[in-house]
């Protein structure tokens, strides 16, 4: 089965990109569709996509990763604490707020959020909150400094990431710079925090996707290789300029993206 190599590149290059940087997909998705009347790329298209950027961030940070689950089980079992094995306990406090809300307000958000007015004002809206935020953090505490409540805080602003035009690395970045966490930590704390919804975003479409017959096996495995690059390297060059650069051009970037919707799609 064939298939559009210009349309599954650039889906795939926006997944990559925006589902790590602060500027929110859902907004991306929409300009190509009414640019170029490109169709709905489907639900297998998603779930590639998905387990494109999982494996780009669980690539990266495989060495934490491997360190922090080592710690939590040695916790677990043994009670020897750690930082590592408390930023693991971190982990799971502020994954839960979203995968309660992310259950009780599915339908709901699908009902009536997922317009392009919403995904405008929410757009431009958080974007105004990262710019606040960073011009606030103090910037003195960091991935191992973190208590429970700046955790459980991150949590529950990560439910809006539910609402399209948020941005879920956006409000979770957003949430620890009000905590005064540094940039590099909200950052980081963020694209781990990403790991269990990524997967469960990816597992449940997948569900959804059983019993389905036309698959296309090569746009798919194209679409995944693609996409999990792209996301590596965001997250690569991501870190590697955040804490001289700042913020401020995702914040513009929102406000000139939230506007384009505006103007031309409302």
């Amino acid at each position: 089965m064939d298939f559009d190599v210009v349309r599954a590149t650039f889906l795939a290059l926006v997944q990559g990109f925006t589902e790590f940087l602060p500027i929110s997909s859902s907004a991306h998705l929409i300009l190509p569709s009414a640019l170029l009347g490109w169709d709905d790329q489907g639900l297998a298209f998603d779930v590639a996509v998905h387990f494109g950027t999982l494996s780009a961030v669980l690539f990266y940070f495989r060495k934490d990763l491997l360190l922090i689950a080592r710690s939590w089980f040695i916790h677990v079992i043994r009670q020897e604490a750690s930082v590592e094995s408390s930023l693991g306990w971190l982990l799971i406090l502020a994954t839960i707020p979203v995968i309660v809300a992310g259950f009780l307000l599915k339908d709901f958000v699908d009902l009536y959020l997922r317009e392009t007015y919403v995904i405008a004002i929410t757009t431009i809206f958080f974007g105004i909150m990262l710019f606040i935020a960073d011009k606030k953090s103090a910037g003195t505490q960091t991935l191992f400094t973190m208590t429970w409540k700046v955790a459980l805080f991150i949590g529950l602003a990560q439910i809006f990431a539910l609402v399209p035009g948020t941005s879920r690395s956006g409000i979770t970045m957003t949430a620890a710079l009000f905590c005064n966490m540094d940039r590099d930590s909200s950052s980081r704390f963020s694209f781990l925090l990403s790991i269990p919804v990524i997967l469960g975003a990816a597992l449940l479409l997948t569900l959804d996707l059983l019993g389905q017959e036309m698959v296309n096996w090569s746009e798919l495995l194209y679409s995944i290789v693609v996409s999990g690059l792209t996301a590596y390297l965001c997250i690569y060059g991501f870190l590697k300029v955040i804490n001289r650069m700042g913020f401020l051009p995702f914040v513009i970037y929102r406000l000139i993206l939230g506007s384009i919707l505006f103007l031309f799609f409302i």
